[in-house]
């Protein structure tokens, strides 16, 4: 356990765990395909934001290496809401995809939420469709949002005890925060935590983080968590990140790892986790629409 000033935290990387994923989705894969049904997963992205195709071609070669197919259909700039929402019902009837990605964030005169809307949930490998977090909050199966599932992976991989802890999010977001909650709150060993939602919102919340045994912050304002916002030994997860040109700014101060007992590196920890937990709810769609 760290000391304040002293030894720096225990490392929790996101690689190690994205590899144990991915080898528990290879031989899933291998009899999808041995049965005649290789998965699929289809993109779609609008416009030219490079880093918006950055993020596709990272996806499509980690679909091509786990011998997915991956459809893909590249919108102009100044495609219109019917344009992004035809793509979508073609991903939707497409027999040869089982999931779809809508790359976000889109042009401004597209309405993202119209279009995840239009897509078939059981096809929704980000999990976000309103159908999906309806089931996640009801505890029912579907795709589980790829960063809470990856971060209930990375504190299970590592042997953090969550269940009858005190979790402390800080961030509200329907990405991270929401359903993180939701998903920690259930009742399953790497879950079945007392879990406080917190946000920027509530003037002392760092009074919640202290008291928390686990804080993950999922608040998208970097360094918004700082060493005295913790108690000596919590493990921190830190989930919100925002960009700068190239430059990722993490939510989490690179102090706190003098505090912290655990924590996640500022690069290389819930990012991998969430690529293979996107993979997983893409094998389980495919199982789906095989079985």
């Amino acid at each position: 356990m760290a000391q304040v000033g002293g030894s720096t935290a225990r490392m929790l990387p996101g690689g190690p765990v994205a590899e144990a994923v991915l080898a528990d989705l290879a031989p899933r894969i291998a009899a999808l395909t041995a049965a005649g049904h290789q998965p699929g997963l289809g993109t779609i992205l609008v416009g030219e934001d490079s880093a918006s195709a950055g993020y596709i071609r990272m996806k499509q070669a980690k679909a091509a290496e786990l011998g997915f197919t991956s459809p893909h259909i590249h919108l102009p700039q100044d495609a219109t809401q019917a344009d992004v929402e035809a793509a979508v019902r073609e991903m939707n009837e497409a027999d040869d995809v089982d999931s779809v990605l809508i790359q976000h964030p889109t042009p401004p005169q597209i309405d993202f939420d119209a279009a995840l809307l239009a897509l078939d949930p059981d096809k929704d490998v980000d999990g976000l469709h309103p159908v999906n977090m309806g089931r996640l909050a009801l505890g029912m199966p579907g795709p589980v949002p790829c960063t809470p599932a990856g971060i209930e992976a990375l504190l299970a991989y590592y042997e953090i005890p969550v269940s009858g802890r005190e979790v402390c999010i800080l961030g509200r977001g329907t990405t991270l925060g929401r359903p993180l909650a939701l998903l920690l709150s259930q009742k399953r060993p790497t879950a079945n935590a007392a879990v406080t939602v917190v946000h920027t919102g509530v003037p002392d919340w760092p009074e919640y983080t202290r008291r928390a045994e686990i804080v993950i912050a999922a608040a998208g304002v970097p360094g918004i968590l700082q060493p005295e916002h913790l108690t000596p030994g919590v493990t921190v997860v830190g989930g919100g990140v925002r960009y700068a040109g190239r430059k990722l700014l993490p939510d989490v101060a690179e102090a706190c790892e003098q505090v912290a007992g655990a924590i996640t590196p500022r690069i290389g920890g819930v990012g991998p986790t969430t690529i293979a937990l996107l993979f997983r709810n893409a094998v389980e769609a495919a199982e789906r629409r095989a079985a």
